[in-house]
């Protein structure tokens, strides 16, 4: 017997040309609590409806997610003088989904050396976001 397996729904979305009367509808789901609610977002000019069951909290994440989404980078940093090569480092809060890449190019050529501790910032402000860079371990060594 063959196992289906359904596709995977997140983040689907459909476009319809812009003009006067431009829409754009996507099926977002929600990541607030372990539940995973779906929405669907429905944006007319510049009003948002979104259409499902979902709590305040999840109403605030779904906008966000419909408008701009955010994410926190994880990332390594190289180690100098340490027997360690890599620093696990992450940003401080969230930074437009959009800017991962740039900001994973601007992490590439930073260098550390010890000692670090979890939360010293190694950058203070990634692409001008006002979002610091933190180490995420301790480098003593």
């Amino acid at each position: 017997m063959k196992e289906i397996i359904p596709e995977h729904r997140s983040q689907a979305s459909t476009c319809t040309p812009s003009g006067p009367s431009a829409k754009q509808t996507k099926t977002i789901i929600c990541i607030v609590c372990p539940k995973g609610c779906e929405a669907q977002v429905l944006q007319k000019e510049e009003t948002i409806e979104i259409k499902g069951k979902i709590c305040k909290k999840g109403r605030e994440y779904i906008t966000q997610e419909f408008v701009e989404p955010m994410r926190t980078l994880t990332s390594t940093v190289v180690v100098k003088n340490s027997r360690m090569k890599r620093l696990p480092v992450r940003t401080s809060g969230p930074i437009p989904k959009k800017d991962l890449f740039r900001a994973v190019d601007v992490l590439s050529p930073v260098a550390v050396r010890p000692p670090i501790r979890i939360g010293d910032v190694i950058l203070p402000d990634l692409l001008g976001t006002g979002i610091k860079v933190i180490a995420s371990d301790d480098l003593l060594e």
